[in-house]
């Protein structure tokens, strides 16, 4: 079963030019309604579509789906259910918010209003409970320029990293939906020319431009996922900020790699952009730079041009853009993750997230971190108002955001934003 690719699609609903929710976007999340009641939702313009109250309508329906996969606090569920379902159901979205005869447009004003809620009155919820995240490290540029700060230039790359996608198993239950603020770390840190080291709050809090793949239910433990068919397991795509405490985390990465310098807390966007909703802006990656096995080899274009931004809004300031990516910079595509996270036989199941790794690109404002875009704290950014950073203060909020454009069609993935707040009074909250 195949979705609609059309791109001229226009709602009875007012969309205006270049808003991220039109209908041919219909992303997924939860949302907390002023009633109390839990809800999947999409959106199309300035209003949310509670999947729920539509299902009870008797105007969404689709195999296997019941309303107990809708009426839940998080989408697991429903990503379990066979992709046809999710096909279908977006095919019945489009036609309800496209057709005036559809049944939605006519429904009682009272029960309309309560279906299609604007946007300000739901609260947006953690879209899934990850059972486990896996974190890639699949940007090339990034990985060079992390490689040249700590090994030189000669030594910048690792041996395997041309040869396969190279990731971390994360915590899964540190991730927190965009508006969840994070406190300043503490760990152990070694200040500079010291041999030992203190306990204390980081002093080097870092973003990480990221985008993750929300996964559907896999294969039985031991089959593996091959890269031709990898996208029918991948649910959609959401921001992903993964927060990094880069004193801490080069103090305890050897001998095997990141800890508390990453699971104090990633941050995601509330909604998950279906791949359905990316096909129109598909192309193809960078080439690869030695031949890969067999398993790795792709043809066709296998990522999506998604543009990628980050500002950093000082305490009572304002936004400064400081870096502009795309998702079409990665080296390693989701296709290539996802089969080389399961080639070994690990399964996955619905709702498992899989993290990009920094997003850099070739020139210096699309590096996507501070330990780059200042080099190591050597080359300072300075924001609007003056002020300069090399890494992130408290009260400053960090905020992602993603969008698509081609040939007059936008999408847009919303934002993914967090302040950071002052390390928590580590003697005091536990004596």
């Amino acid at each position: 079963m195949h979705t609609r690719v059309v791109k001229n699609l226009n709602s009875w609903i007012e969309v205006s030019p270049k808003h991220p929710f039109p209908v041919y976007n219909l992303p997924y999340g939860i949302g907390l309604f002023e009633d109390g009641t839990h809800s999947a939702i999409t959106r199309i313009g300035d209003f949310i579509v509670n999947l729920s109250l539509l299902f009870q309508s008797g105007l969404l329906r689709a195999d296997g789906l019941t309303l107990k996969h809708l009426a839940a606090e998080y989408l697991n569920a429903y990503i379990a259910l066979p992709k046809a379902t999710h096909l279908a159901v977006r095919e019945r979205l489009i036609e309800l918010l496209t057709e005036k005869n559809a049944g939605l447009y006519k429904l009682d004003k009272d029960l309309k209003d309560s279906i299609l809620v604007p946007h300000g009155k739901v609260r947006l919820l953690l879209p899934v409970k990850p059972g486990d995240y896996t974190d890639f490290y699949s940007s090339k540029e990034h990985a060079t320029n992390v490689g040249i700060m700590f090994r030189g230039p000669e030594n910048a790359l690792m041996p395997n990293w041309l040869h396969m996608p190279i990731a971390y198993h994360g915590r899964s239950s540190s991730i927190v939906v965009s508006g969840t603020n994070l406190h300043r770390p503490w760990g152990q840190i070694v200040p500079p020319n010291a041999e030992n080291p203190i306990f204390s709050p980081s002093k080097q809090v870092d973003f990480e431009l990221e985008v993750a793949f929300v996964t559907r239910s896999g294969k039985p433990l031991g089959q593996p996922i091959k890269v031709n068919e990898a996208e029918d397991y991948i649910f959609g795509l959401v921001l992903f900020n993964d927060w990094s405490a880069r004193d801490i985390q080069k103090w305890e990465y050897q001998p095997l790699g990141p800890f508390l310098g990453k699971n104090f807390g990633s941050t995601i966007s509330p909604w998950i952009v279906t791949l359905e909703a990316l096909e129109l802006f598909r192309c193809e990656g960078p080439a690869p730079e030695k031949e890969l096995l067999p398993y790795l080899q792709i043809s066709g274009k296998k990522t999506f041009d998604i543009h990628l931004e980050v500002d950093i809004t000082p305490n009572n300031g304002r936004p400064t853009t400081v870096c502009r990516s795309n998702f079409k910079y990665l080296y390693w595509n989701i296709s290539q993750q996802l089969a080389h996270h399961t080639v070994n036989g690990c399964n996955i199941q619905a709702g498992d997230m899989m993290a990009s790794g920094t997003i850099s690109g070739p020139s210096p404002d699309s590096f996507g971190s501070m330990l780059e875009l200042a080099w190591k704290g050597t080359k300072p950014v300075k924001l609007d108002d003056g002020s300069e950073r090399t890494f992130l203060l408290d009260g400053d909020t960090v905020t992602l955001r993603g969008y698509c454009e081609n040939d007059g069609l936008y999408i847009g993935f919303g934002e993914a934003t967090t302040t950071i707040l002052p390390a928590i009074d580590y003697y005091n909250s536990i004596y």
